[in-house]
């Protein structure tokens, strides 16, 4: 029997019975048999409901996964493991970088051009048992000569929670604003000229860090030398010691700006005649602001070196940038140092130098160029001009670069991992 047939018979079945009439002495069964054909119709209904509802979001997640930026498809990229759940290890990452880059530096005492393999680094991070993070990065020399010159990080962390994590080995000096941000996210060619002059790099230590609310901190303890041979690093501590303290704290609530942060830093070196590493001052304070608002960026640094045999010197470092697209940056920057003593400023080694600026008391740059981000910070390429001029010594460097990496990001104030829209 047929639906409607049985919807047929159903309706008459129901009018006999409304009028007292039974067949064969018999209760009428067929209403009570439509009852129970509509309950399942309207399962079944819904059933389909369900299913067309299921479909429809699985094309949703089809059409947005066809639509993802590069950047998203590949934002795990060296990612090997991930899987939460897991007791032992929750997650496993290959991770480098590459930075090449071509320039061109002509000034009123000499010029140098060239390519130049800037960075390239690969290594493994690994975290287990929810707490402890194991991270190995190796690198090379100048122009990848040796193609093994030691490692730049070799370190444990555990993380007691998000305020407390004790990190143990070779590690970066987070001295600045500028220094912190990782060269994977740099806006420019080089951090600033006066930065550059603490010598701050990677060497053996103990840190503390950890952040609660709208407070971040970072404090350890330093050696002063570190070398290709990273036992012998690891084992001789005979360069002195460099300690190092600093504090982040979200200010956006008094600014009126998407994300607002100051930072101040406060370094002191014991440094040797053995030390290779912050071995020009004994003291060092810097102080920063990040702010952002829709597609542009603001970031103002002050860096002051005292107790060096060559005086003491003081800078600046402005930032402003401005995002036109997703993808086409402008980044600028001013810089300007002055000293006490006639050398007591040191000009740029990479581009500057070998154009002949050398020694000063009063230096001054200028930068501008363009950023396009092909996949985010993970694959981009920059260009810019730079003027600089130490003491009427001045110095063009126009440079083209090609940068990318893969494995886990940063976090922090702009521009850590940040990109900024319209």
């Amino acid at each position: 029997m047929n639906l409607l047939t049985r919807v047929a018979l159903g309706y008459a079945a129901c009018c006999f019975a409304a009028s007292g009439a039974a067949i064969d002495g018999q209760e009428p069964t067929v209403a009570s048999e439509v009852s129970e054909l509509a309950s399942k119709i309207d399962t079944q209904a819904k059933a389909d409901e369900k299913s067309k509802s299921t479909s429809k979001i699985a094309c949703v997640e089809l059409e947005h996964e066809k639509i993802k930026t590069l950047a998203e498809r590949i934002e795990n990229s060296g990612q090997l493991y991930k899987n939460n759940d897991n007791p032992i290890m929750q997650e496993l990452w290959f991770l480098g970088r590459y930075h090449g880059q071509s320039f061109d530096a002509e000034g009123n005492v000499g010029e140098s051009d060239g390519w130049e393999n800037r960075r390239f680094r690969i290594g493994s991070q690994a975290r287990f048992f929810d707490k402890l993070t194991l991270h190995a990065q190796m690198v090379s020399g100048f122009d990848m000569d040796p193609f093994y010159n030691g490692f730049t990080e070799l370190w444990s962390q555990w993380a007691f929670d998000d305020r407390f994590l004790v990190t143990i080995g070779q590690q970066k000096h987070r001295f600045t604003h500028d220094r912190n941000v990782s060269s994977r996210y740099l806006n420019t060619l080089e951090r600033s000229m006066l930065l550059n002059m603490f010598n701050a790099d990677y060497t053996p230590a103990v840190t503390v860090a950890g952040k609660s609310d709208k407070f971040a901190y970072y404090t350890g303890i330093f050696s002063n030398a570190t070398s290709a041979d990273i036992l012998d690093s690891f084992t001789n501590y005979d360069s002195g010691y460099s300690l190092l303290a600093s504090g982040t704290w979200d200010v956006k609530d008094t600014i009126n700006t998407d994300e607002a942060f100051w930072n101040i830093c406060y370094l002191y070196s014991d440094a040797n005649q053995n030390a290779t590493n912050l071995n020009r001052y004994k003291d060092g304070v810097s102080t920063a602001l990040i702010l952002t608002k829709g597609a542009g960026s603001l970031v103002s640094e002050a860096l002051l070196g005292t107790r060096s045999a060559n005086g003491d010197a003081i800078g600046i470092n402005i930032q402003p940038g401005w995002f036109f697209t997703d993808k086409l940056q402008l980044a600028t920057r001013y810089q300007l140092a002055v000293a006490d003593e006639n050398d007591g400023l040191l000009a740029q080694r990479r581009y500057d130098r070998a154009a002949g600026l050398t020694t000063g008391d009063l230096y001054q740059a200028g930068y501008a160029g363009f950023n396009y981000y092909i996949a985010g910070h993970r694959i981009k390429l920059m260009n810019g001009i730079e003027y600089a001029d130490m003491n009427g010594r001045d110095v063009w460097t126009a440079s083209i670069a090609f940068r990318i990496f893969w494995g886990p990001n940063s976090n922090g104030p702009f521009p850590m991992n940040k990109m900024l829209s319209q």
